[in-house]
């Protein structure tokens, strides 16, 4: 992660050095004014790259160990965490995905497709919480 948080400074300065560039290029092109759409866009990503880099870097040196990513000396396995149970034969998530796609159709569409989205919504999340409560994996 340490290689991640450098390239991401190496980012932020290029932003800059472009930025500082665009505004100076485009003032001495019209020769009155800089152009401030693409000069603000990129003082923006350099921003944004500053951020995600200041974020890698206060991990990397929060961290106690190098991940497996940064050791020579890793297996594949290392890093590979077990990420949770997942239920294998669920339809849930696809009725979950169902509602929620609803819900953002309805924004666009119209209103009541918004609340039919909503009510697919709260079924799919109460049955995906008590699947293993009932039925045939009942405990």
């Amino acid at each position: 992660m340490r290689v991640n948080s450098i390239l991401f400074w190496v980012l932020t300065g290029f932003f800059a050095l472009a930025a500082f560039a665009y505004g100076l290029w485009t003032f001495i092109d019209s020769g009155k004014s800089v152009e401030w759409t693409g000069t603000v866009a990129l003082a923006l990503s350099t921003g944004l790259a500053a951020f995600i880099a200041f974020y890698l870097s206060r991990v990397t040196s929060a961290q106690q160990e190098a991940l497996p990513e940064d050791r020579s000396d890793a297996n594949i396995d290392d890093g590979d965490p077990e990420l949770g149970f997942f239920s294998p034969w669920s339809w849930w998530p696809l009725t979950l995905a169902l509602g929620c796609g609803s819900v953002f159709l309805g924004l666009a569409a119209g209103f009541w497709v918004a609340i039919l989205g909503v009510f697919i919504t709260v079924i799919a999340l109460v049955g995906w919480t008590y699947e293993y409560y009932r039925g045939y994996f009942a405990r």
